[in-house]
């Protein structure tokens, strides 16, 4: 690791508390190069100079560290078993779900766990919690309102009844906003509330380190009940489950045992 990028990532933590040394080096710093060279610098000294004196290009690291691509019902065979296996079992067990959406990006997966689950209960019963480390995606996650490809797998009827067409844009409706509470979160740096029933962390641990992975799984484990459901993406299968207290449930969902 170059002394240029090792001083950075001193300086980002003392200022935004987010540890890039848990982030895959070479991902990251890729990403971060070509950022800063777009902008006209030439060492990433110089980068963190000019984000430290303009906000503007903080949150713009910030954006580009988070990667927020998102679209509802992303790889939708896995919210089928979702749907059909894992919420009956769950609603079998407790009438009323603790739900964590963790590193939930613009919204699109908190709003999904919403409409999926009011196939089974009232809208006005549903609360999630959806948390991300950027407060700009979450400020976009807030307002509700996505381009067309987004919905690109969202099912006809939930299009029908919980989308406004405005222009070339889509508005998720408010009584599906309503179920979502946005908090700004540090997986990494932050603690965890407990008692989950089911805890959803798609597509963000494949930027992480194995170490930081190992934390990560632990600490989902310790904050869900025991019987309640991790469930992660299409990259992220956990392929020693049992040494964090899981059991496979089906394809990337994961018991607490």
């Amino acid at each position: 690791m170059s002394i240029d990028y090792k001083e950075f990532i001193s300086q980002v933590k003392r200022k935004t508390n987010i540890d890039l040394s848990l982030y895959k080096e070479a991902q990251m710093k890729r990403r971060l190069t070509s950022l800063y060279e777009k902008k006209g610098y030439t060492s990433f000294q110089e980068y963190f100079q000019s984000m430290n004196a303009n906000s503007d290009i903080l949150h713009e690291f910030l954006d580009r560290m988070t990667i927020n691509v998102s679209e509802f019902y992303r790889n939708k065979q896995r919210w089928d078993v979702l749907e059909n296996k894992i919420f009956p079992r769950l609603l079998a067990e407790r009438k009323s779900l603790k739900i964590w959406s963790a590193a939930s990006s613009t919204g699109e997966e908190p709003y999904t766990i919403a409409m999926v689950l009011s196939k089974y209960i009232p809208l006005s019963s549903i609360s999630i919690l959806a948390t991300d480390l950027d407060s700009n995606a979450i400020e976009k996650a807030k307002i509700g309102i996505y381009p067309e490809r987004s919905l690109n797998e969202v099912p006809v009827e939930m299009k029908k009844k919980y989308f406004t067409l405005e222009g070339t844009y889509y508005r998720v409706s408010d009584e599906i906003k309503k179920t979502v509470t946005f908090k700004q979160h540090n997986l990494l740096a932050d603690s965890f509330e407990s008692n989950f029933d089911l805890i959803v962390c798609r597509n963000v641990l494949i930027y992480f380190t194995e170490e930081a992975k190992d934390l990560l799984y632990h600490k989902f484990n310790s904050a869900l009940r025991t019987g309640g459901t991790l469930f992660v993406g299409s990259t992220e299968q956990i392929f020693n489950p049992q040494s964090y207290n899981f059991t496979i449930e089906d394809t990337f969902f994961y018991k607490k045992m």
